[in-house]
């Protein structure tokens, strides 16, 4: 096993908060246990998977310096019941259930059937985690019923489910991801009466809870909108972008969200692909940021292109590359 604890110490020295009960959790549960894929990359602070679909989504463990600051906004102390929603191979349950203590209860929902088998195999002696499969994200579950005073949500949401809002406790909080697939803040949600607090804790990029959403597919025309604004903010930090490239890019975002919202994505539906809306769209305004195009097709390709799909013209930008986050 490569040294966590060397791991912790330079997360601590780049700033993120580690109390003494984090470490001690990181340090006594072993991320191995968790996933039979290689955990190399999770010592160098990424996230490592543990489980794939048929589909071909991936579910992974959350790298280290979201592990740790996850932990830190939920102010854990012994004898708590959290909720974890998403099971993230039960490494997350694993250290919440080492800092509540034998006292304390963790309780893992997850809609995705094999996500949560495999929190019960890796947690068998584990008395004080229980994990439960989740019709979808949005029904409450029945198995679990109760009020609830912390809830951890681990994975992608555009808004928290309504059932979780009405069995949070007064001065309960929420702690989620909030937002689209390419654009999520970490945000804790407190109940204070009949009102709901939300406080914007950074921005953060998690796969979606439910993994059957992260299956690779098509994007529709918003989504599509949301990975371009998310290019030209990268291109802006990297000051590689020319006012008139931003405009145009600008431009093709209110082009592209200005779409009928019942437009099926590129390769569904009757139309050719390069017949489509959103592709004519891109060919479009290409020219006019043809120097960012290369970055631009490195993010965004898989969504577009699919098994079948006819490619697009050789003296076009090609579809053959990945509009992919």
């Amino acid at each position: 096993m490569s040294d966590i604890a060397a791991l912790l110490r330079r997360l601590q020295k780049g700033g993120i908060p580690i109390s003494n009960a984090i470490k001690e959790a990181m340090i006594n549960v072993d991320v191995e246990d968790f996933t039979d894929y290689e955990t190399e990359a999770f010592y160098a602070d990424r996230p490592v998977p543990f489980m794939e679909t048929k589909q071909g989504a991936i579910k992974t463990i959350s790298a280290p310096h979201m592990v740790a600051t996850l932990l830190h906004h939920m102010e854990l102390t012994a004898g708590e019941e959290i909720v974890i929603l998403g099971a993230k191979g039960g490494y997350l349950a694993a250290l919440v259930a080492t800092m509540v203590g034998e006292h304390g209860m963790v309780r893992v929902l997850d809609p995705s059937t094999d996500a949560i088998h495999h929190v019960r195999s890796r947690l068998t002696h584990w008395p004080t985690v229980e994990a439960r499969e989740l019709e979808a994200v949005d029904i409450a579950p029945v198995a679990f019923p109760g009020e609830f005073h912390r809830v951890l949500v681990t994975g992608q949401l555009s808004a928290i489910p309504e059932w979780m809002n009405e069995r949070l406790v007064e001065g309960g909080f929420i702690l989620a991801p909030l937002g689209t697939k390419t654009s999520q803040q970490l945000i804790k949600v407190e109940r204070q009466g009949e009102s709901f607090l939300p406080t914007e804790l950074g921005p953060v990029a998690f796969g979606p809870v439910d993994v059957s959403q992260g299956e690779p597919g098509p994007m529709n025309a918003n989504e599509l909108a949301d990975l371009i604004e998310l290019a030209i903010q990268t291109c802006e930090d990297l000051e590689m972008i020319e006012e008139e490239e931003r405009h145009a890019m600008e431009d093709l975002i209110v082009n592209l969200r200005d779409l009928p919202d019942d437009l099926p994505p590129p390769g569904e539906g009757a139309l050719p692909i390069d017949q489509h809306p959103m592709i004519q769209l891109m060919w479009q305004a290409a020219p006019s940021f043809f120097r960012l195009w290369p970055m631009l097709q490195t993010m965004i390709q898989p969504h577009l292109a699919q098994p079948g799909a006819e490619e697009w013209d050789d003296d076009e930008p090609t579809g053959d590359s990945d509009f992919q986050a």
